[in-house]
């Protein structure tokens, strides 16, 4: 069972979102937008974004960032810093500079438990026990650091940072 390891605050600067943006009538049979990741690796999208450089606060790390605007919104991309250029074929969004909540979710990538409303869950009870309150219309990504998420610990986990904007 998946469990948070780790809670902490986190101050981003203004950033760019680049990636590709999709909603609920892109995700898969099985109700997630995992086809889309594959894809992404698969035509080789991260390659031309890592050309881009990396925003030092997120340590090159991809994202899956959601929001819930007009309708909900969930981005594949990375973070850069705010008037970098976006490449041919990709979309972008401007967040401006805030607060996140970031906790470490520890658990088994390959049955999937540190994904979803439960992992989601635990983190909002964490963030509410720090005293912290949501930012309105906030956003909510995974981060897959390396090699907190790449590299699986002899128990076969991994962490994922799961992050939310805050209220300052």
């Amino acid at each position: 069972m998946a469990e948070i390891i780790k809670i902490y605050r986190e101050s981003l600067p203004s950033l760019r979102l680049i990636g590709k943006r999709y909603t609920d009538r892109d995700r898969g049979p099985e109700g997630s937008f995992s086809s889309k990741w594959g894809e992404w690796f698969q035509k080789g999208y991260f390659e031309t974004l890592e050309e881009l450089g990396s925003l030092p606060e997120n340590e090159g790390a991809y994202l899956g960032c959601m929001r819930c605007a007009d309708e909900f919104e969930y981005w594949i991309g990375m973070f850069f810093l705010q008037n970098t250029p976006v490449p041919e074929g990709y979309e972008y969004v401007d967040i401006p500079e805030g607060n996140i909540a970031a906790c470490w979710v520890y658990g088994r990538e390959d049955n999937g438990e540190i994904y979803g409303e439960k992992p989601h869950n635990m983190c909002l009870s964490k963030i509410k026990e720090s005293g912290w309150q949501l930012a309105e219309e906030t956003w909510f990504f995974e981060r897959y650091n390396c090699p907190r998420f790449t590299t699986p610990d002899e128990n076969g986990k991994v962490i994922l940072d799961y992050c939310v904007y805050l209220k300052d």
